[in-house]
């Protein structure tokens, strides 16, 4: 039988699991199940016994589809949505739904951080300045709302720490899932004790951080490999946060390619490359990566992609890929709040309509207004080459529209990979080094699931770009103020 890994990608919506060659990188197969979000008035919750539940059936699923054998499967590894806080009971149970990454309630929380220590502090000890994405937040939103949950917490997990706690009953997590909470210093490669004790957080409750997301967690349990439908003792790696999966499967890091931007189009959209500078700007996330090899994955967050320019498409009666650019028209799709630029309280702004503006410019402007964000957030990354062509991954990337806009405005190159689920096969190789197949990045570059079609630059759109920039420029302030009624 040919050697077979698992990559799971446990995303906000949903589980998907790759099953994988694991000579080849070829994916034979991917299984899926959906999670249930819910929440209004900035609240984003789900419960992570529906995360568990999703993992057994995607594994199943992808396995069938596969026709694969489980005794062929030689490792497994999860990448999850960043930042979420689970807090669990003694037996390891949920104590309440998790806070999710894009839950805005913690951007007061945030604020209080910051400014009790300082931006520049937090820059020094993290790589980042907290804001209301950030487990630290969300933990001290819990001390503040709901105390008595906070006080009965026996465990603090992020979601991929859960997951891959239940495959192997080890407590464990990775440095670059761990660098997204601002309890854990980029620094030192420890937990920060002195911002544990501002955060009120006993690190008794914390899990060990390995010195990689391909780390050997241990092997898979009876009980989890009864729930999977594989065999028990396959070996486990510690797994990692979703874009450091993400950029493994492309090949970026010490073993691949460094200082490669990559633009991933989801529900969030996001910018970042692998880099041995250690970032410490405001305007980015300065995440560790995932390889173990001292390198960093400076990273740009919108909250507003995907999923909010199709609802501008829905709210229009029109297709995703029926749109024009947006003439005179400025769109900020701001409708969960906004992390880049720090706006959690926004609304959408739309903005320099005319009798002549059609719909469907109006649908070229939100994706112009999304779009525009990334560019920002991009244009801050430490040693992203100037040059270099961006790969375009995530849902997103597979749109005319999406593709189009970012050539458009960016002005550069941008290679499509073949491999769309880059997520899981980036997972997918953290399986392969966990079962002794080498450095995760080596292996990913090996496979060159990062590779794919090339498309030329085009003149960037200034016009827009200024357009873009000034209205934002202005608003600023009245979306500041709307943060606040």
């Amino acid at each position: 039988m040919d050697t077979l890994v698992i990559g799971v990608d446990s995303s906000t919506q949903s589980t998907k699991a790759a099953v994988v060659a694991a000579a080849t990188g070829r994916i034979l197969a991917v299984g899926r199940a959906p999670h249930t979000v819910t929440g209004a008035d900035g609240a984003r919750e789900s419960d992570p016994e529906r995360w568990w539940a999703a993992l057994g059936e995607a594994v199943a699923a992808g396995l069938a589809r596969a026709g694969a054998d489980p005794r062929a499967v030689a490792g497994v590894a999860v990448a999850g949505q960043q930042h979420g806080l689970v807090v669990l009971d003694r037996s390891g149970r949920p104590l309440r739904p998790a806070l999710l990454w894009n839950d805005t309630r913690s951007a007061p929380q945030a604020a209080a951080l910051t400014a009790r220590l300082g931006a520049r502090s937090w820059l020094e000890r993290t790589g980042s300045v907290p804001v209301a994405s950030m487990t630290a937040a969300k933990w001290r939103w819990l001390r503040e709302n709901e105390p008595r949950t906070a006080d009965a917490a026996a465990a603090v997990r992020l979601p991929h720490d859960f997951l891959t706690e239940r495959l192997t009953g080890t407590a464990v997590t990775d440095p670059g899932d761990a660098s997204g909470t601002c309890w854990y210093s980029t620094a030192t490669g420890a937990y920060d004790p002195g911002l544990l004790d501002l955060l009120e957080l006993d690190a008794a409750l914390l899990p060990k951080a390995a010195p990689s997301g391909g780390a050997l967690a241990g092997g898979l349990t009876a009980r989890a490999a009864s729930a999977l439908g594989l065999p028990a003792g396959i070996p486990v790696a510690a797994g990692t946060g979703d874009n450091m999966a993400a950029a493994v499967g492309l090949g970026l890091g010490a073993a691949g390619l460094l200082d490669h931007p990559a633009v991933s189009l989801g529900t969030s959209g996001t910018v970042f490359a692998a880099t041995r500078e250690r970032p410490a700007n405001p305007a980015l996330a300065g995440f560790a990566a995932a390889d173990g090899h001292g390198t960093y994955l400076p990273l740009g967050c919108t909250l507003n992609c995907t999923l909010a320019v199709d609802r501008v498409a829905a709210l229009l009666g029109l297709d995703r890929e029926d749109a024009a650019p947006g003439g005179e028209a400025v769109v900020l799709p701001y409708l969960d709040g906004e992390r880049t630029p720090d706006l959690p309280g926004a609304s959408g702004l739309m903005t320099g309509l005319r009798h002549t503006t059609t719909p469907r410019q109006l649908l070229g402007a939100a994706y112009e207004g999304a779009v525009f964000a990334l560019l920002r957030a991009l244009g801050e990354l430490p040693g992203a080459a100037s040059d270099a062509p961006l790969r375009l991954v995530g849902g997103g990337a597979r749109g005319r529209a999406w593709v189009e806009t970012v050539r458009r405005l960016s002005g550069r190159a941008v290679v499509l990979p073949r491999t769309t689920e880059l997520v899981a096969v980036g997972a997918a190789a953290l399986a392969a080094g966990a079962a002794g197949g080498g450095d995760p990045v080596a292996v990913a570059a090996g496979w060159r699931t990062g590779e794919g079609e090339t498309l030329p630059p085009v003149p960037p759109d200034r016009a827009t770009l200024d357009r873009i920039s000034a209205v934002l420029d202005r608003a600023t302030a009245l979306l500041t103020t709307q943060g606040h009624r």
